[in-house]
């Protein structure tokens, strides 16, 4: 779907250590929207690298230190600064900043704003990805139909549109040395509190004191744990249409699983 990528670490003219990322045939607003993205998070109090630079073709950020690995204190405080993050709403869903241009790595979504959330998680993400994903050959007709199945009520109790990361797993977040979590790589929305979540739980990377952390300072409404799949759908397809392989029966797995 894209050109030849690269990823360095790059410093500055006046010697600050970044990231440089670069895309040849970038398509539309990619970076542009990456940066915006990030500006979002980090004016509603999300820790962020800055951004230093962005163009057409590439972006570059300040670069983040790793440190050594998560701790039991790091993963209570992502979940709390989470929590914060999510208290940031808007009025409409979808995009954050009206520009409905957005990809799920390297995959475009529709984020065109709707006033339900319906819209824009079924009609306007789940049911194109899965029609793609049959297009590509890689998920069967009679299962990406499930798609349009998914009811509001599948999608659990209405919720403000709600600031998430939209693409949090777990190599979107960084730990520095002094254990504070730093969120890179956002798709940046308007959205549902449990499209984070249920990412996180995706490919793991995350500890369990994460997730009491958050559902301490921000509780959720019940039968959350049930929804994860209808919210792991969009980026299942997502993988199945940029990558193949398994992904396309785990999607279809979701999918069976959202609407049983």
């Amino acid at each position: 779907m894209t050109g030849t990528g690269a990823t360095s670490r790059t410093t500055t003219p006046d010697g600050r250590a970044a990231l440089t990322k670069s895309l040849d045939d970038a398509p539309p607003l990619f970076f542009e929207r990456e940066a915006a993205g990030l500006r979002a998070l980090a004016a509603a109090g999300a820790r962020v690298p800055e951004v230093l630079r962005v163009g057409d073709d590439s972006i570059t950020v300040a670069w983040v230190e790793e440190g050594p690995g998560r701790s039991t204190a790091s993963e209570e405080a992502f979940g709390r600064d989470l929590a914060r993050l999510h208290a940031t709403t808007g009025e409409r869903y979808g995009a954050h900043d009206g520009e409905p241009t957005a990809y799920l790595g390297a995959c475009p979504v529709d984020l065109t704003p709707t006033a339900t959330w319906h819209e824009s998680w079924v009609e306007r993400r789940l049911v194109p990805l899965a029609r793609r994903a049959v297009e590509a050959g890689r998920l069967d007709a009679a299962t990406a139909v499930l798609a349009e199945g998914v009811t509001p009520e599948r999608l659990g109790p209405v919720e403000a549109p709600t600031l998430v990361h939209g693409d949090l797993w777990g190599g979107n977040r960084l730990v520095d040395r002094a254990g504070a979590s730093w969120l890179i790589d956002p798709c940046a929305q308007h959205g549902h509190r449990e499209v984070d979540l249920a990412m996180m739980q995706l490919f793991g990377g995350f500890g369990g004191r994460a997730f009491a952390a958050y559902v301490e300072a921000a509780p959720l409404a019940p039968g959350w744990q049930e929804r994860v799949a209808v919210y792991q759908t969009v980026p299942l397809l997502v993988h199945a249409l940029l990558f193949g392989g398994g992904y396309g029966v785990q999607a279809g797995d979701a999918l069976r699983a959202a609407v049983r």
